[in-house]
């Protein structure tokens, strides 16, 4: 059987159990979650034998810092995949929920309510915790799931999905809900990015070059998210302990996910009190920091920085510096490198908070915190399927509700046009 045959069939058994899953009770549904996450924590030696296999070979490949920082998995890791699967549980069931209805003057009742978007593809590379937030977010809005991750966390993936798939399905969902490509041939990508037939939506999660590819050449509708090239700019009136301290854990508390910033920008009126005492902080912390010519007038010995790198998600301990002259200049600059993820301005300028709100776009626009917070369990939504950074269907944490689409439910009693 050939590799395309194999994935249609479980995109068409996906399909099948697509009708089932859409009209499962909320109760067997989180029996079935709670069930998912028992299993995770009670198979956790197993996961930990499987996943350093991948840890091992990634090693060997001279994986990045951060990259291994993703793949790796330990026991509380493991604890919080089983948790985020509970905390799903806990969520309102959005499939039925109301969204609106009208009585027309005719007498026809018109209900608007949220339905399940179908059979959904996830593509995503290196976390292998999404595997099991992924088939849980999936699971709880009534959608089944194919999953394709990353050859580089080929063992965590399967073993974490043989793992939820068995406990879900012993617990009552209809087989078929939950998929799993186990090949880690790229041509599998491509073949699920034209299943028109089977899948609804294609929801790619990782870095520019997987993004940009599944836009390029699906032609199963996508959900874009991701990459955060994030700034920070730090006003004129900002307090500078503030600053810094919003500054330091944007960039530092886990530099490998998207919403960690990658450019901090500073006014020009506080660069000389502000740029010695942060980038004395960041390189405390490991920090490679990367100047423009302003900058490097300010502190000495800084690599300098290239176009390149204001368009450049590090995903790692690497920070690029620029001096603006004011509010605007740091909207143009954002306007012109950002990704519209998440972008924060440090300042006590009430004006050019809202300002800065109001002009920038992206999906979560921030006044005096730090752009880390961009996460479905920070915003109260739980887990999350990825942070959509376009602007239809879904934007920002995509959790629960932007997994359903609607339908029309229209009542009458006899009318005709």
């Amino acid at each position: 059987m050939s590799l395309e045959e194999k994935i249609i069939i479980k995109a068409a058994q996906a399909k099948q159990a697509a009708f089932a899953l859409a009209v499962l009770s909320t109760e067997a549904k989180n029996q079935a979650l709670h069930a998912m996450a028992a299993a995770l924590e009670a198979r956790s030696s197993l996961i930990l034998l499987e996943n350093a296999k991948d840890i091992d070979a990634a090693r060997k490949m001279g994986m990045s810092r951060s990259m291994l920082d993703r793949l790796m998995l330990n026991e509380e890791r493991i604890l919080q995949m089983a948790e985020g699967l509970r905390q799903t549980a806990m969520l309102p069931d959005p499939i039925g929920q109301g969204i609106g209805s009208t009585l027309r003057p005719n007498g026809l009742e018109i209900r608007k309510v949220r339905v399940p978007l179908g059979v959904i593809g996830i593509i995503y590379e290196a976390r292998p915790n999404v595997t099991a937030d992924a088939a849980g977010l999936c699971l709880k809005s009534g959608n089944a799931v194919i999953l394709r991750g990353g050859s580089e966390a080929i063992y965590s993936n399967q073993v974490i999905a043989s793992v939820i798939t068995k406990a879900a399905y012993e617990a009552g969902v209809p087989e078929g809900s939950i998929q799993f490509i186990e090949t880690t041939d790229r041509q599998a990508v491509q073949i699920l990015l034209n299943l028109n037939q089977y899948l609804d939506v294609i929801i790619p999660r990782g870095g520019a070059g997987l993004i940009k590819a599944v836009v390029t050449n699906s032609t199963v509708p996508v959900i874009e998210t991701g990459t955060g090239v994030c700034h920070t700019f730090v006003d004129a009136s900002a307090n500078l302990e503030m600053a810094k301290n919003i500054s330091i854990n944007a960039k530092v508390s886990r530099p490998s996910v998207c919403n960690s910033m990658e450019t901090l920008l500073v006014h020009e009126a506080i660069a000389g009190d502000f740029l010695p005492l942060v980038i004395d902080a960041m390189k405390e912390k490991g920090v490679e920091v990367r100047g423009c010519e302003k900058t490097r007038s300010y502190y000495g010995g800084l690599v300098p920085a290239t176009e390149e790198d204001w368009q450049t998600e590090y995903g790692d301990l690497i920070l690029s510096v620029k001096v603006v002259t004011d509010l605007d200049e740091a909207i143009a600059h954002i306007a012109k490198y950002n990704t519209k993820h998440s972008e924060t301005i440090v300042t006590q300028d009430y004006t050019n908070a809202r300002k800065f709100q109001q002009y920038v776009d992206a999906a979560a626009v921030y006044v005096n915190a730090s752009t880390r917070f961009t996460d479905g369990f920070e915003f109260g939504f739980g887990a999350e399927i990825g942070i959509s950074t376009q602007k239809l269907h879904a934007r920002g944490p995509m959790g629960l509700t932007e997994l359903t689409s609607a339908k029309y439910l229209i009542s009458g009693e006899g009318q005709v046009r």
